[in-house]
């Protein structure tokens, strides 16, 4: 069974949820239709932050999402972070006392989900909300409730101000944004911010030449070079023939530390550590 479900950032309130005994485009496209339909949203009014799974990204949801006015927005490839209000909704599914080892049958899964997202909406009180419910944060009801625990909890300190040895105790505050990827602030009169995709560390895997056609007629090798901001770069080093290894005294293979310049040297080697009195390493 699939479980997929559209929850509000800001209130963590389960808006929509639908099981399928696969994951398919038709389901993922008949699931956002009926939610849509069923909050009147308006077009230009959504954004759909969803994973890269085929569903979501098949051309029958994106064709949907245009028709309905959604803005569509994934995940970054290869980042596992980037949908944590759904993995923490899944989480707290999961830990749940009465969560079976496994459902019986496709019923025993629906009937399971139609106790637990009441129970999530109305009656969980969640840590990145306030403790409110998503419930009273969804519907405007939590600026209300929060005012109502102030007053008791000020009653309480001023009828026994020896239990609150830190003073009268502070509410958490309401959030009034809610980011997934939050804009970095870029400090006045600096660069903005590097996206974090270009922060990477550069990889590359290349062919220093031709098999056979390497300089000083020695075999070519495939150079892996990893290279992070202020260190050295490790490459592997060309593997010379043994005549050229007795003539030049070149280390038959083995990894070689050193420094290149832009133009990566003039035939492509690297400068070898032997070159500045020590020995290479294997």
């Amino acid at each position: 069974m699939w479980s997929s479900t559209l929850i509000d950032i800001f209130s963590r309130y389960v808006v929509g949820w639908t099981l399928s005994s696969r994951e398919c485009a038709s389901v993922a496209h008949a699931f956002i239709e009926e939610t849509c339909r069923r909050h009147n949203i308006d077009p230009g009014q959504l954004t759909l932050h969803a994973d890269r799974g085929s569903p979501m990204t098949s051309k029958p949801v994106a064709f949907l999402m245009a028709d309905l006015g959604v803005t569509k927005s994934h995940s970054r490839p290869h980042v596992s972070d980037d949908n944590p209000f759904s993995e923490g909704h899944f989480k707290t599914m999961k830990y749940r006392p009465d969560f079976p080892d496994r459902f019986g049958s496709d019923e025993h899964a629906r009937a399971h989900c139609r106790d637990f997202f009441p129970w999530y909406n109305t009656e969980h009180h969640h840590s990145g909300i306030g403790f409110f419910t998503p419930h009273d944060v969804h519907y405007g009801l939590a600026e209300a409730k929060r005012a109502q625990r102030s007053a008791v909890l000020e009653a309480a300190y001023r009828a026994h101000p020896e239990r609150f040895p830190h003073g009268l105790p502070a509410l958490p505050p309401l959030s009034h944004a809610v980011w997934i990827n939050k804009p970095a602030k870029s400090e006045a009169g600096a660069a903005p911010a590097e996206p974090a995709e270009e922060r990477a560390p550069h990889v590359s895997v290349r062919q220093s030449a031709p098999p056979g056609e390497g300089p000083r007629g020695h075999r070519s090798c495939v150079r892996l070079s990893r290279q992070r901001p202020g260190r050295a770069r490790w490459r592997r080093a060309p593997v010379w023939p043994p005549r050229q290894q007795r003539l030049h005294g070149r280390p038959s293979s083995g990894w070689a530390a050193g420094r290149v310049g832009p133009s990566g040297g003039r035939d492509g080697r690297v400068v070898a550590a032997r070159r500045a009195g020590r020995r290479s390493h294997r």
